[in-house]
């Protein structure tokens, strides 16, 4: 059993908003989409527009709260005198039932932003708390969960937040952040040594370098160039823990491929220190939250 077994567990995550310049352009996009050219038609049709009211956003299931900026942007965006009351903050764990912000205002308001703030916190909650399955999975051996570059276009920022308010590790947010030297790129570079080679002779002195390898062959031939990280693709249990052993703590390692909440435990074990799953993002449920009347 590895040595950082009984590192302590990870602590619920506190994270500021994302900035504004950041959330809006998301934020607009989804009001459009939604609004389109005629506004809603079914709430200009129905509601006064002096009808004020209070609402609940709350939890239809268990799970771990994401999504409030953008959809307090949203809401605000529609009419800045809609006032927001959190109950359940981002990163804290609620049960069904539980609510998770109150909202007071004009009706219409309230109800032309009500899908797109419901769709934030909906997606983003349920990363979150997929997010969190893992990690609670492995607490106390130290290792991070992490998400990868497969996230929903335009949604990165916010989906990469999600999986660090539900305890995980955000990886690269693009291309631009580190290099990550890939099987495909190997190939075209004619090798292991000869692809780090020219990884190091272009990286500036802050860029990370890592690089993913098959085979302990391939780890081999990688350790001695020091790369900042190594990742092992596909490698089986048996593999990944003679990878730890030729590492010997000299690149960190970083398990990914054919991972799941069945074997995560497992792979922790070899004492590898990062476990990349793409799941994360691409295929968590969005946890059911609705918007009630109070």
């Amino acid at each position: 059993m590895p040595a950082h077994r009984d590192a302590p567990s990870s602590p619920q995550r506190i994270l500021p908003p994302l900035p504004d310049i950041v959330l809006e352009p998301i934020v607009r996009l989804a009001l459009t989409e939604d609004l389109g050219v005629a506004g809603d038609v079914t709430t200009d049709a129905l509601i006064d527009p002096e009808s004020q009211g209070r609402w609940a956003i709350a939890a239809r299931q268990g799970g771990v709260v994401a999504g409030l900026d953008a959809a307090i942007l949203a809401g605000a965006l529609i009419d800045s005198d809609l006032e927001f009351a959190i109950a359940a903050p981002d990163g804290a764990r609620i049960k069904a039932g539980d609510t998770i912000m109150e909202i007071r205002g004009a009706a219409r308001s309230a109800l032309m932003a009500e899908r797109t703030m419901l769709n934030f916190i909906g997606r983003l909650s349920g990363i979150a708390t997929l997010t969190r399955t893992y990690v609670d999975a492995v607490d106390g051996m130290g290792v991070i969960i992490a998400c990868t570059r497969k996230t929903t276009p335009g949604m990165r920022a916010l989906e990469k937040r999600a999986v660090r308010l539900g305890g995980g590790g955000a990886h690269r947010y693009g291309l631009d952040d580190a290099m990550l030297i890939k099987d495909n790129h190997i190939a075209a570079a004619g090798g292991v040594s000869q692809a780090m080679q020219l990884a190091r002779a272009a990286a500036a002195h802050l860029t990370a370098i890592e690089i993913e390898v098959d085979s302990l062959d391939q780890l081999k031939e990688a350790l001695p160039h020091a790369p900042s990280a190594i990742l092992l693709d596909n490698f089986s249990i048996p593999d990944l823990r003679t990878a730890v052993r030729m590492a010997q703590g000299k690149s960190l390692l970083e398990a990914s491929g054919g991972i799941g909440i069945e074997n995560v435990f497992a792979v922790a074990e070899t004492g590898v220190d990062v476990i990349s799953i793409g799941a994360l993002t691409h295929a968590a449920q969005s946890l059911d939250i609705g918007l009630d009347v109070l």
